[in-house]
């Protein structure tokens, strides 16, 4: 909620400094894209109108033009022509969903797992492997796409490999590309808004609030980071699987109502950098 000592019409400093922060790693990613500073404040304004639009309804009350500029500070007339486009689904790249069930059954159910919990090497083809086969696992999921397009594709972007026995071997154990640029592009996209909703979700003291916690440190050694890194990285995985494995079986028990579906999003991240120079340093910090 907003601050009782703010004057109205004035953001809250402390609002401004998060967002220039925020901001600044996607503002590198754009700059390295060529995307420049007008197709930003372009999409900027886009969004405005559509956020006001959706989120901002008086209940029993049809939402003006004149109120959502009034909202947004957009023109009246761009409202209007902003609200006559046709808007873009966010669709994920085609190897996106097939690809994230397959890797999820093959990180999670028990037939795919040897001894240590890791995901077992997959024969090719069900003349080698029979059921336990990548040709089998894609069938399981699609019946409208051939195992070899799949492969193919997951071999360009580096989420398998195939070994001296011609088996297939999947290189992590989450659905997430070396390679390919639309789909890191896809994932970005999901997992940052995400990551943000719930952040913002809390900040306007919606509840029950969304877990959003870290671990801050500020005066360590690389070696120290890396040491961390790797554990963050062994720890985050148990948890990402288990959570996975979860899913599914309470997938599995039975479909919602349509009008009851609901989506969820646990994500793991982990950033080092050196510190600046001016940095007030603490030593340690915990949220």
């Amino acid at each position: 909620m907003p601050d009782s000592n703010q004057s109205v019409g004035t953001p809250p400093t402390s609002l401004m400094n998060a967002l220039k922060r925020l901001l600044r790693p996607l503002i590198k990613l754009l700059i390295t894209h060529s995307v420049g500073y007008t197709t930003l404040c372009s999409l900027i304004k886009t969004l405005y109108v559509e956020t006001a639009a959706d989120d901002f309804v008086i209940e029993g009350r049809k939402q003006s033009v004149s109120r959502i500029s009034l909202l947004t500070g957009v023109h009246r007339k761009d409202v209007k022509r902003l609200q006559e486009q046709v808007r873009k689904d966010y669709a994920a790249p085609s190897s996106i969903s097939l690809g994230a069930q397959l890797v999820a059954k093959w990180t999670s159910l028990p037939e795919y797992q040897d001894t240590k919990g890791q995901s077992i090497p997959l024969p090719r083809l069900v003349t080698e492997g029979g059921e336990m086969s990548f040709e089998a696992l894609v069938a399981s999921v699609s019946k409208d796409i051939r195992s070899r397009v799949v492969l193919d594709e997951w071999l360009r972007l580096g989420i398998a490999h195939l070994d001296e026995r011609d088996r297939v071997i999947l290189n992590t154990n989450a659905f997430i590309p070396e390679k390919g640029f639309d789909e890191k592009a896809f994932y970005l996209g999901q997992n940052l808004h995400d990551h943000i909703a719930a952040g913002v979700n809390n900040m306007l003291g919606v509840t029950p609030a969304f877990l959003e916690r870290s671990v801050y440190y500020n005066r360590l050694t690389i070696d120290a980071v890396n040491k961390l890194n790797s554990l963050a990285k062994d720890k985050g995985m148990l948890l990402l699987q288990e959570l996975n494995r979860k899913a599914i079986a309470l997938e599995e028990k039975g479909s919602p109502r349509q009008n009851s579906e609901h989506r969820m999003n646990f994500g793991i991240y982990f950033y080092a950098e050196p510190c600046l120079s001016d940095q007030n340093h603490h030593e340690s910090e915990c949220g």
